[in-house]
């Protein structure tokens, strides 16, 4: 285990990232607009993107790599080398291809705490995990899906409102089961 996180915790953070997220869209329709203009945002780029290297460099500086080991120097080198260089020459949709290696990073928790459990209700961070780790595929390898994906959820009020929902109802769902059942 690489984050020693119970079921419970992932539940708990699981959840209420879901609650945090689909609130505001929920009660403020008008947030589509900035929404919109998330995919080509730089900054969110550049923020989202320090994340995941913090998040990176701290996980080949402290995991066990085994055989692989003497690696882990040349790629603590290459992480800032290879985040500056995105930084320089990934300028289109630089946002939308760092969330989805922030979602490729953060499914890893879940699915660590979820196993060998045997409750049922475990299927439900699970679930949520391997429809990050997809949209975090599809965002790094294919950047411009996001922008599509969000114009068509803010094509009308009530699409926008129903993802929200959507997201709210999913995450009070691992919530209750987090505080009740892990």
């Amino acid at each position: 285990m690489i984050y020693h996180l119970s079921l419970q915790a992932a539940g708990i953070i699981a959840g209420v990232l879901l609650v945090l997220i689909s609130l505001p869209g929920l009660l403020k329709p008008n947030l589509a607009s900035v929404a919109q203009k998330f995919p080509r945002s730089h900054v969110a780029g550049v923020f989202l993107l320090t994340i995941c290297l913090v998040w990176t460099f701290w996980l080949i500086a402290t995991i066990q790599m085994g055989e692989f080991s003497a690696f882990r120097r040349p790629l603590l080198i290459a992480l800032p080398i290879g985040y500056g260089l995105a930084l320089r020459f990934v300028g289109e949709f630089l946002a939308v291809r760092a969330l989805g290696i922030l979602c490729l990073l953060a499914a890893e928790p879940l699915l660590d705490a979820a196993f060998l459990r045997y409750e049922p209700s475990r299927l439900l961070l699970t679930v949520f995990a391997y429809l990050l780790i997809l949209a975090g595929l599809f965002w790094v390898a294919i950047p411009y899906l996001l922008r599509d994906q969000i114009n068509w959820g803010t094509r009308s009020v009530f699409r926008w409102r129903c993802l929200h929902v959507i997201a709210l109802i999913y995450g009070c769902v691992i919530l209750t089961f987090a505080f009740t059942h892990y």
